[in-house]
């Protein structure tokens, strides 16, 4: 079975813990960081959003509302511009219950928004986003693969060369 590879945000080195001893309870490989700039930095994001050089693509990002400097609901926002990185699942994570600030993350494209502290009931259900974004990502590597068979098959033919 292919292990799946979650980036975890949160300022707060308590929180940051409990939701790593989950995630790899469930058998989730965990990266953890303390911000959102040190999250956009292990994914390849300049701070400007430009994504031309992204070197890391998880199966899904958990990120803290609430941290000083980039808020979860700025990272959610930079990761759905990001054109390598916008079907990665994105879960927002919060101390504070308040409605108006839930219902923008999941407008955003947050897929759920848990409520602090995070337990292992609310662990089991990222399987179905983690799954999803995987599809999405094997999708378009199977799409890229078929255009450049295309592509090879094309320039071969134009060189006399043989079609495949």
């Amino acid at each position: 079975m292919a292990q799946f590879h979650v980036l975890a945000v949160d300022d707060s080195i308590i929180d940051r813990k409990l939701i790593e001893a989950l995630l790899k309870t469930s058998s989730y490989q965990v990266t953890a960081v303390d911000s959102g700039n040190k999250a956009l930095e292990f994914l390849g994001l300049c701070n400007n959003g430009d994504d031309g050089c992204s070197v890391f693509i998880p199966s899904l990002i958990i990120t803290d509302y609430s941290m000083p400097g980039m808020t979860g609901y700025d990272l959610l926002r930079k990761i759905k511009m990001s054109k390598n990185l916008k079907d990665v699942p994105v879960v927002i994570m919060s101390s504070e219950n308040v409605p108006s600030r839930i219902n923008r993350c999941l407008e955003e494209g947050a897929e759920e928004f848990f409520l602090k502290p995070v337990q292992l009931s609310d662990v089991n259900k990222l399987k179905p986003h983690v799954l999803k974004g995987c599809r999405t990502k094997n999708h378009e590597e199977e799409e890229s693969k078929i255009y450049k068979r295309k592509t090879i098959s094309r320039w071969d033919t134009e060189q006399g060369g043989i079609s495949t």
